[in-house]
């Protein structure tokens, strides 16, 4: 009897054990705990020890941290009908632990699927040049989207941003083309930018030289100065009569 009574005495204590560590809860600062009474919804509970009533009480624990999501690429249709794929980097967390647990069956599952939807519907509005060129826009635009429906699921969307557009094979030796083209014509417009002015300054220069012959024979000097400097051997410059003309007349000229 006494042996029957013992092994009772035991099993009540273990029963009692599993049924203590089952209604303590410990929840960490970046949890909450959303329990449910016979089905009814208590509220959040959390962080620190919470306590259930065993059988009567279930609890479902939701993360608060910022989840980082890859949304998986994507064929997109461009505006301009060029066809895309495209991958995107979603964050994002739960800001009301009860509203992602009773308006949604998975809010990370729903999450991704309105991603992957909103992607598409967006991006494919723009033509190629602004997808590839106005990437933060694009950001924008999908961050607002999705975080206006994930909103009742008590899910805030804090950033969206584009990864990679992968283009065909012929796209990229047409862009590569365009840019190529576009290169050239920069060259040419510097070239001619530098033709003008080089043109301009020569015009000045024959102004000059108009109005003050003498600075003709001064620069043929300068140059003879020059070609003397730079060959070590014997040169035989003709010097034009009319150069020297300008000088003699100055010479002729009394002193004013």
């Amino acid at each position: 009897m006494t042996a029957i009574f013992g092994s009772f005495l035991f099993f009540v204590v273990i029963l009692g054990i599993v049924v203590l560590a089952n209604s303590i809860r410990i929840v960490r600062e970046y949890e909450r705990l959303v329990v449910f009474r016979l089905g009814r919804v208590l509220g959040e509970r959390g962080p620190g020890v919470v306590l259930l009533i065993p059988i009567i009480d279930r609890a479902v624990k939701v993360g608060l941290r910022t989840v980082t999501m890859d949304v998986p690429p994507q064929d997109i249709i461009t505006k301009d009908n060029v066809s895309v794929k495209v991958n995107a980097v979603i964050y994002f967390k739960v800001v009301n632990a009860q509203e992602a647990v009773i308006q949604v069956e998975n809010f990370l599952y729903a999450t991704s699927q309105i991603a992957q939807t909103t992607l598409r519907s967006i991006l494919g509005q723009a033509e190629l040049d602004e997808l590839l060129a106005e990437r933060e826009k694009q950001n924008q635009a999908l961050q607002q989207v999705i975080d206006r429906q994930t909103e009742p699921w008590g899910v805030k969307v804090s950033t969206v941003e584009v990864k990679n557009v992968d283009l065909p094979q012929d796209m990229q030796r047409a862009i590569a083309r365009q840019a190529e083209a576009e290169r050239e014509r920069r060259a040419k417009v510097i070239n001619a930018e530098g033709e003008y002015q080089a043109a301009t300054r020569l015009a000045e220069a024959a102004a000059v030289i108009g109005r003050e012959p003498s600075a003709i024979v001064l620069r043929y000097l300068q140059t003879l100065s020059e070609i003397a400097t730079e060959n070590n051997s014997t040169t035989i410059f003709p010097v034009p009569i009319d150069l020297l003309r300008s000088f003699m007349a100055a010479e002729r000229k009394p002193a004013g």
